[in-house]
């Protein structure tokens, strides 16, 4: 059983919301008179995409990947493996990418690559979160909602040991947790 007594709380559901707003309102400017597809990195930026998508007014295909390089670990184990694959082509067809947090980069690396080599009209990157400290490939979200520093954080979809996901804001996890 996951605890949750002792975590503080790093981003609040309120400020999320807030910016997930701000977020959508500059995908609508920057995708004007256009259809996207948006596709949602599972299963940490499900609950970040619902919020997202319902600030968005720009019709929409909503689609799911779900890959895997942590286990249950909390550092990513460079080995990136599609466990669900997109059900549609999106060849030609403008493309967000929406992912939960950019830590080395190396998974995010590896979808856009993938992504890119589907032959998309555009792809673009939106993250809840950023920790540019742990960068260890060049690669750059085009939206991002929050920039934090070296944490583990774990609530609104993030979890750890697939716990903590049903947090509303999201904490930080202490080390006598993990």
């Amino acid at each position: 059983m996951a605890r949750t007594e002792k975590l503080e709380e790093l981003i609040s559901n309120d400020e999320i919301q807030d910016r997930a707003k701000e977020l959508a309102e500059e995908i609508e400017r920057d995708y004007q008179g256009r259809e996207i597809v948006i596709v949602c990195v599972l299963k940490g930026a499900f609950i970040f995409t619902a919020d997202l998508i319902r600030y968005l007014s720009l019709p929409s295909q909503v689609e799911f990947l779900a890959v895997s390089s942590y286990g249950s670990s909390t550092k990513s184990s460079g080995v990136i493996k599609i466990i669900k694959d997109l059900d549609v082509n999106i060849q030609g067809k403008d493309v967000l990418l929406v992912e939960d947090i950019v830590d080395t980069g190396l998974t995010l690396n590896y979808l856009k690559e993938n992504l890119k080599s589907r032959g998309p009209e555009s792809l673009k990157i939106c993250t809840l979160l950023d920790k540019p400290d742990r960068r260890e490939v060049d690669i750059h979200a085009d939206y991002v909602g929050f920039v934090i520093d070296d944490y583990f954080v774990v609530g609104y979809g993030l979890d750890y040991g697939e716990n903590y996901r049903n947090l509303r804001g999201v904490n930080l996890l202490p080390e006598e947790y993990i």
